[in-house]
């Protein structure tokens, strides 16, 4: 018996090392390694020095002990965190991940970054480890591409959306974007151009600046924006080189009341960290509006908060400790329904040329699909409200709280969800009532920069841009309709008037200066072709619209008809009971009275032989002929006639 079992020891141990020693030409195929553990390893992924990782780090650090507190939650088994640096770095991040690869973890949280998301996801794909992100907010990141990766934080795109809503709700018509040249940046204004579109809202102008930009490029930049004509400025950029923007805008005295600056929400996470306001910081931000994720006031949240005894974490801190306790549910669920921690290996990676990568430690998590759908059908309510996903990997029901920096903090002005838009309904109370019965498109008063309550216009004519052209006949006659002026305009008049009337309604500025052209011999027909020559951009006057001259250029609605008129006086007259008299003339009243004779008399020819009522004398013979033919007029004669 003894031989027995050392034989097969040998032989077992023959088969690894000939396994191993021609792994280096052939792959292996699968070569499970199963085990009941009672550790279950989770990696970690962030910046350590971040605005974001300095609140998230604590989170989840305190998530990893409430969930080993936890009886109800992986009972027997203790959760492992391992944490790693990324440095902010794409390529570091990459490395990071790798190593956190090796030491065969089932699942990873973060990073916070798009960028070094992108890169992670495609190493998680190939190993199947679900990835739970509680500050990648790209748009792009939820696409079919990353199947194993699971954003438990808000998307950008609903934050643009957001954007888009409220600079449809003030009236702009144009914006300038401003920020960071990376992925996420890009990918991000990218869904706000989207969402503008669908307001008929333009990007006029997008002014990027690369990561790590000194102040003095981000100066220049602030300096070209200025010379524009848009005023509402949508600052999307990282959170740790954010505030030199506006810090150097309060230098440009670009924070008075004509401008508008709508930040996302990287700027409350910045506020949100600091124990105190800076009043030095909080100088510089007076009037900004800004997006902050919007997570519900409840006993959870409370109790965190009790717990590091401060209010200073942002909204990623709480979905970092979430993101915990999800990973720890979903784990908990998958070993209830028979799952287990097992790799094997990858037989697209083997080691060739004597490489030192060691590709063959990265390992393939066996139960990585079954633990990723269960990630996605797991539902709680944590600290950040309820984590439930969509079949898009994203949060279902996306909120935002619009937030007015003023003073020496910041007040909640409304909310935003996709569900009913703007409104000053929290999203709690939106989601419980039929759309059609949610309030929407309501805001609190915002105090703009400058300490303004007006809605700012959102435009101004542009320093560098170059007017239009417009012509205008000079002639002495038709003073009425244009005639030279020494005013700022140079020309005055009615047509000049209305002209600039119909500029003033348009939403964004028309830049426009004054030509006057010709005199007295000014042929109109060689005005209006120097036009469409573009020669000139328009003309204004008293321009008649004839045929010839449709034919090359357009014209506007005719605001004036002309032709010939005539010009009477108009007597008054006062009215009299009798006027109903005026249009019968003497001659008129002459020939009704012989009719009413002729009448009465030949009747009285047919009826007197007859008819003893039109006898008598002959007064009583006449009286009756003019009596018959009077009563006829008014009402029914008396006597009767027998003659047909």
């Amino acid at each position: 018996m003894l031989v027995f079992w050392v034989w097969r020891i040998v032989i077992k141990a023959r088969v690894v090392v000939f396994a191993l020693f021609f792994g280096v030409w052939m792959p292996l195929g699968v070569i499970g390694v199963s085990r009941n553990t009672s550790v279950v390893n989770v990696g970690v992924l962030f910046t350590h020095d971040s605005v974001i990782g300095r609140s998230a780090q604590p989170a989840i650090l305190a998530a990893m002990d409430d969930v080993n507190a936890d009886n109800s939650v992986l009972p027997g088994t203790k959760l492992n965190l391992i944490l790693h640096d990324t440095n902010c770095s794409g390529f570091l991040g990459t490395v990071e991940a790798l190593r956190l690869m090796e030491d065969e973890v089932v699942a990873a949280i973060g990073p916070q970054s798009s960028n070094i998301a992108h890169f992670i996801s495609h190493i998680i794909n190939e190993l199947h480890i679900p990835l739970l992100s509680f500050g990648a907010t790209d748009p792009t990141l939820t696409t079919p591409h990353y199947p194993y990766f699971v954003r438990t934080t808000q998307n950008d795109y609903f934050q643009m959306n957001a954007i888009a809503d409220l600079i449809d709700h003030f009236g702009w018509r144009e914006v300038i974007a401003i920020f960071v040249d990376d992925d996420n940046a890009r990918n991000g204004i990218s869904a706000l151009n989207d969402a503008l579109a669908k307001k008929r809202v333009r990007i006029s102008y997008k002014a990027t600046f690369s990561p790590g930009s000194p102040t003095s490029v981000i100066n220049d930049l602030l300096v070209s924006v200025n010379l524009m004509e848009s005023r509402v400025y949508i600052v999307h950029v990282n959170p740790d080189t954010g505030l030199s923007i506006f810090t150097i805008a309060k230098k440009l005295e670009m924070m008075n009341s004509d401008y508008v600056w709508i930040a996302t929400d990287w700027l409350p996470s910045i506020l949100d960290s600091f124990e105190t306001n800076n009043h030095d910081v909080m100088n510089h931000l007076q009037g900004v509006v800004a997006l902050r994720h919007h997570t519900p006031d409840s006993n959870l949240k409370n109790n965190f908060a009790s717990k590091w005894n401060t209010t200073s974490f942002n909204s990623y801190a709480l979905y970092a400790y979430d993101s915990v306790w999800l990973a720890a549910r979903a784990l908990h669920t998958y070993f209830q329904e028979g799952g287990n921690v097992s790799f094997s290996n990858d037989p697209k990676l083997h080691e060739n040329n004597g490489s030192k990568l060691q590709l063959t430690s990265l390992r393939v998590f066996n139960g990585g699909e079954q633990l990723l759908e269960t990630i996605k059908r797991t539902k709680f309510k944590g600290v950040s409200g309820l984590v439930q996903f969509g079949d898009d990997r994203n949060l279902i029901h996306p909120a935002y709280d619009i937030m007015n920096i003023g003073g020496t903090g910041m007040r909640r002005i409304g909310y935003w969800t996709n569900y009913s838009g703007l409104s000053t309904m929290t999203p709690e109370s939106s989601y419980s009532k039929p759309l059609n019965a949610t309030p929407n498109g309501h805001l609190y008063t915002v105090i703009w920069p400058g300490e303004a309550t007006a809605v700012p216009r959102g435009w101004v004519f542009p320093h560098n841009g170059k007017p239009l052209q417009i012509v205008v006949p000079n002639r002495v006659n038709y003073k009425a309709f244009v005639i030279k002026d020494k005013s700022p305009l140079g020309v005055k008049g009615y047509c000049i008037d209305v002209f600039e009337a119909a500029i003033n309604l348009l939403p964004y500025p028309v830049p426009h200066a004054y030509i006057l052209k010709g005199d007295d011999s000014l042929d109109y027909n060689n005005l209006v072709y120097d036009v469409s020559q573009n020669r000139y951009d328009a003309a204004v006057g008293d321009i008649m619209i004839v045929t010839n001259r449709t034919k090359y250029v357009d014209f506007t609605q005719p605001f004036m008809e002309s032709g010939l008129v005539v010009v009477t006086v108009v007597k008054e007259k006062k009215s009299s009971p009798w006027a109903f008299l005026s249009p019968f003339t003497v001659q008129m009243w002459a020939v009704t009275a012989i009719l009413f004779v002729f009448v009465g008399a030949v009747v009285w020819i047919l009826e007197h032989r007859s008819n003893e009522e039109f006898r008598g004398s002959p007064r009583q013979q006449i009286i009756t002929v003019f009596w018959f033919s009077f009563s006829t007029m008014f009402f029914s004669h008396k006597e009767n006639t027998c003659s047909s």
